[in-house]
């Protein structure tokens, strides 16, 4: 008599997902709690602070924070896989000063879009390639390309060199009408569309089932014949293919490329992603709650400008109190389950 056993189901999280009869899944909780936070923190504002419940202050969460949902997307693919980009930051830097660059020079601006995507592309190609063939921790290789990433940046130039492309203008300028007089810029079109992709990708492909089993327990995923390998490099491509995405973002918001830009913000992506209720050892996760997670950031932010009186390092020094409380609770689930 022989003994089977039974691989875990691809399509999902592989940890956390029990739940007690007439609740919800665990792997959810994480993500409410979020959205808990969320609720909780705006309605702290609207309370306190006159016009903070408006449609456009919510708009305004979206507008100032495209770029860095487009970011946390891509670093969710990662996390899920339980890997980690550093480099994003940098990227997203890289970009602006390719995209600025190349306007200056004179090329078309469809043509230095492709450009700065395919950068960003290979870029995260050649990670992936590099954790995958050697057996790397992601975290070295990562920090490798940040490095490399930042430094190309004054390779090009050490000043700031200002967008004046009148494609670039348009779109940094334009804005959509939403009912009841809310505006909203088309940088926030482009994340939300990134975001639908994702989701979709995630949820209803098998690349997504495969990045999930990942996670969950790599070695399973490999018994099971899947492409672990191609999906490890996979998720850098992504990582990097939204890092320059949210580089033309931040270079609509700013209409300038600079060596300088978004320094840390691969932090704030890292933050968001956790916040929303992805677990950094990977397998469970949803783009939806890095989402919230980047709302929850923006709010906090917002707060702290209507209050007038608090140093912007605030900031951050609620953000990792939160993030801090974050990690404690992921943890605590896990144990329980």
């Amino acid at each position: 008599m022989t003994a089977t056993t039974t691989a875990p189901p691809v399509g999902g999280p592989t940890t956390g997902t029990t739940r007690k009869p007439g609740g919800v899944p665990t792997r959810f909780l994480p993500v409410i709690a979020t959205f808990v936070v969320f609720v909780a923190t705006f309605g702290v504002g609207s309370v306190r602070y006159e016009g903070f419940a408006s449609g456009q202050v919510v708009a305004n969460l979206f507008i100032d924070n495209a770029f860095l949902i487009v970011l946390a997307v891509g670093m969710t693919f990662v996390i899920l896989t339980g890997g980690i980009d550093l480099s994003v930051g940098s990227v997203v830097a890289l970009s602006t000063m390719i995209a600025a660059a190349m306007l200056r020079s004179g090329w078309p601006a469809w043509l230095t879009v492709l450009a700065v995507l395919a950068a960003g592309s290979v870029l995260g190609l050649a990670m992936g390639w590099v954790i995958h063939r050697f057996g790397v921790q992601p975290f070295i290789v990562t920090l490798a390309g940040m490095f490399l990433a930042r430094g190309l940046c004054f390779v090009i130039s050490v000043e700031s060199v200002s967008i004046k492309d009148a494609t670039f203008r348009d779109l940094a300028t334009g804005t959509v009408e939403l009912p009841g007089g809310v505006t909203i810029t088309y940088g926030v079109v482009i994340a939300l569309a990134a975001v639908l992709a994702a989701v979709y990708v995630l949820h209803l492909t098998r690349f997504g089932r495969t990045v999930y089993a990942v996670g969950g327990s790599e070695s399973s995923a490999r018994l099971m014949g899947l492409a672990t390998g191609r999906v490890k490099i996979g998720v850098y491509v992504i990582s990097g293919f939204c890092s320059a995405l949210a580089g033309l973002l931040f270079s609509l918001y700013m209409l300038s490329g600079y060596s300088l830009h978004a320094v840390g913000m691969e932090l704030d992506a890292i933050a968001a992603v956790v916040v929303g209720g992805s677990l950094l050892s990977g397998g469970v996760g949803f783009v939806i709650g890095s989402v919230v997670g980047v709302l929850v950031l923006g709010t906090i932010q917002t707060l702290i400008s209507f209050e007038g009186t608090l140093s912007s390092w605030w900031t951050k020094i609620v953000i990792g109190a939160l993030l801090l409380a974050f990690i404690v609770l992921q943890r605590v689930i896990v144990r329980r389950t």
